[in-house]
């Protein structure tokens, strides 16, 4: 993404457009680490990161950092487009609604991740003052119209996302937003004879797992669900209200960087393996190494993953045993004892 932020500044680095007033607050929409002011550019930004391990970086970087949007009428806002077409429409959304009339919007993003086309959508809803190719990524700039109602309603109503299984609360930008996971199905399918106890979700997102321990696993007395993204712990909270069998409790907490005070008897768990477009093994890892410090002796993590995904040393390591229970072609399901 450092290509990315450089592409997102260019315009003020090459004096294409004026830096924001001094002491101006501005609204950054998906701001990333890394973030490098041209001269003269105001330093009151509002960054908006929902991930926690972002978020933190952001936070001891010194900006002042929000989990979701707040505030109105920014003089400034910018955008940084990703991965998912949908969840950039709703920041620019967003930055529409949270803008004063003629505010200046700034969003950018990287080619391979589709901002071209984005672009393109952009300019037939309001025309562009202009764009820039910059640092393998696109850099496009418009002012907030006086009545931007419509624009905002339009990028939003494109965005239809039915309930999962017909009850299940999730948003584009989420882990599995608009099916169900096969890989998380598959432990779903051997949870009930394997977990007891104070339970927790790693890597909870929107609470499928969660919500199935509390439905199906009669000796659970309590699960916490721990989940870096925000929006999906929000949508957990949903997906879980109705929940009255046990206690449940939610932390918004970067596994592989913030400790878990709290010792469990079972963990369930769907490790990520990536953060951007490469697979990284270690990430899982480091997640398996977090459920071993936090389970009591004997307790069990119950997890799934990808079959090719090299975990079983790290579970040697770290339990006393553990062995492949499930799985098909794709996933494997693994039962670990610490």
């Amino acid at each position: 993404m450092e290509n990315a932020l450089k592409t997102l500044f260019h315009p003020f680095e090459d004096d294409i457009l004026p830096p924001p007033a001094d002491g101006q607050p501005i609204l950054f929409l998906g701001a990333r680490p890394g973030i490098r002011l041209p001269e003269g550019f105001s330093t009151n930004i509002v960054a908006i990161q929902g991930f926690r391990p972002e978020f933190l970086a952001l936070q001891q970087a010194g900006f002042t950092v929000e989990p979701l949007p707040l505030g109105q009428d920014y003089e400034t806002a910018l955008v940084m487009a990703g991965r998912h077409r949908e969840e950039n429409e709703l920041r620019i959304a967003e930055a529409l609604e949270r803008t004063r009339p003629d505010s200046l919007i700034v969003v950018a993003g990287l080619k391979d991740d589709g901002i071209a086309s984005l672009r393109k959508r952009m300019n037939v809803l309001i025309p562009l003052e202009g764009y820039l190719p910059k640092y393998h990524g696109v850099v496009f700039w418009l002012r907030r119209p006086a009545n931007a109602e419509a624009v905002i309603e339009a990028l939003r109503s494109r965005i239809v996302v039915e309930p999962i299984a017909g009850r299940f609360v999730t948003a584009p930008g989420m882990f599995s937003h608009d099916r169900l996971d096969e890989g998380s199905r598959l432990l779903t399918e051997r949870l009930p004879g394997g977990i007891s106890g104070h339970v927790a979700d790693f890597c909870a997102g929107w609470g499928y797992l969660a919500y199935e321990v509390a439905l199906n696993c009669p000796e659970a007395r309590s699960i916490d669900l721990y989940e870096a993204d925000f929006a999906s712990l929000e949508a957990a909270k949903i997906n879980l209200s109705d929940v009255t069998l046990v206690p449940i409790r939610f932390f918004w907490h970067d596994l592989a960087a913030e400790q878990v005070t709290a010792r469990y008897d079972s963990i369930v768990m769907n490790p990520p393996f990536h953060t951007g477009r490469r697979a990284e093994p270690d990430l899982g890892q480091r997640m398996i190494e977090a459920a071993a410090k936090a389970l009591k002796t004997g307790g069990r993590l119950m997890m799934v993953a990808n079959r090719q995904l090299p975990y079983e040393r790290v579970l040697a390591e770290r339990f006393s045993e553990f062995s492949e229970i499930g799985g098909n072609g794709r996933f494997k399901v693994l039962l670990a004892r610490r």
